[in-house]
């Protein structure tokens, strides 16, 4: 991906010279669709809070409210342009249109989930929005789980990197949160796959239940018709 080609140093330098902005457009524009390293530059923002350069409420204020303005944008984008459009983004960026139909049939079967825990990845943190607005994920249930999501995801970077940022070097800070995402997602599957299996189990347990019923309702029906005859 392209936005692999962007230094560290560079994402400091933006957010050094442009501060709150460059939080806030960072990551409003990565969670609107776009392939931007957002996560990064929000946690250069809290980094250069536990530096003293900027102040922690600030960063954290920025980071939220561009995560909720930006996943609403991809939402109605996704929404009124579609798939085409998410397509045409992919190829710019050279995500392969496999990854994005894995992330869409994601957001269909566990849409609140995705929006809300998808911060955490990478991939889903660019699509989670449009693509709830491609599946057509009522926007009040989008606009809940959306904020929330925002607010915890926002407050775990900027707080990580803010504390962490000053005992261990921003190259030290980046490679750890690079790899949190795995960390997230890991239990957040198993917590899919449990719920997806005590569904079942409880649909089982129904059907069950409900044709043991109508075996005694049936067999009720036999002695009585036969009682009647007799």
């Amino acid at each position: 991906m392209s936005i692999d080609l962007i230094s560290l140093d560079f994402i400091r330098e933006i957010a050094q010279d442009y501060g709150y902005w460059a939080v806030f457009f960072g990551i409003s524009l990565e969670n609107a669709g776009l392939p931007i390293p957002g996560e990064t530059v929000t946690l250069v923002g809290g980094f250069l809070a536990g530096s003293g350069d900027l102040d922690y409420w600030g960063v954290l204020g920025s980071a939220t409210v561009g995560a909720i303005l930006g996943d609403n944008f991809g939402y109605w984008i996704g929404r009124r342009v579609g798939w085409s459009f998410l397509h045409w983004v992919g190829e710019i960026f050279r995500i392969e249109e496999t990854q994005l139909l894995n992330l869409k049939t994601q957001v269909s079967n566990n849409a609140a989930k995705a929006v809300f825990f998808g911060r955490f990845v990478a991939l889903l943190r660019i699509f989670a929005g449009p693509l709830a607005g491609i599946v057509q994920m009522p926007y009040w249930k989008f606009l809940l789980y959306n904020s929330t999501g925002a607010l915890v995801w926002a407050t775990t970077i900027v707080t990580i990197a803010y504390a962490a940022g000053q005992i261990v070097s921003l190259e030290t800070l980046a490679a750890w949160i690079s790899q949190f995402g795995l960390l997230v997602i890991l239990p957040l599957g198993a917590w899919v796959a449990g719920t997806i299996w005590w569904e079942s189990r409880k649909h089982r347990s129904l059907a069950e239940t409900t044709e043991v019923v109508d075996l005694s309702d049936s067999k009720s029906t036999e002695v009585s018709c036969c009682n009647a005859s007799e």
